[in-house]
């Protein structure tokens, strides 16, 4: 069965990872330096969505909120913790690629 606080840490990962994935994206495609969503970027989220899914669920095996309640408060507490473990996740495996080689370095400029 599918509990509340399973549901909150994937998506509390995916989201983490989606927006690390997104905000250099948006950020290049405003500076003019990507003209459109490379594949890469999606690759890297997706092994960055399951090593974080992995990781989560080693860490926060049981979830127990304090004072046995699953309130408001303990759930987004939960969400929050998921939330940067699916965004350091994503960071930690752009870096590796980059020190790896495995992405290139620079994207083209648009119109060059």
């Amino acid at each position: 069965m599918v509990t509340t606080e399973f549901v909150v840490k994937v998506a509390g990962i995916l989201l983490g990872v989606l927006t690390r994935t997104l905000l250099p994206w948006l950020r290049k495609l405003r500076e003019g330096k990507v003209e459109r969503f490379h594949p890469r970027y999606l690759v890297s989220a997706a092994g960055s969505f399951l090593l974080g899914i992995i990781i989560t669920l080693l860490v926060f095996p049981q979830f127990a909120p304090p004072g046995g309640g699953g309130g408001f408060e303990a759930i987004f507490k939960l969400f929050c913790a998921a939330f940067g473990f699916g965004f350091g996740w994503n960071a930690l495996v752009n870096e590796a690629g980059q020190w790896a080689g495995a992405f290139e370095p620079n994207e083209k400029k648009a119109g060059t």
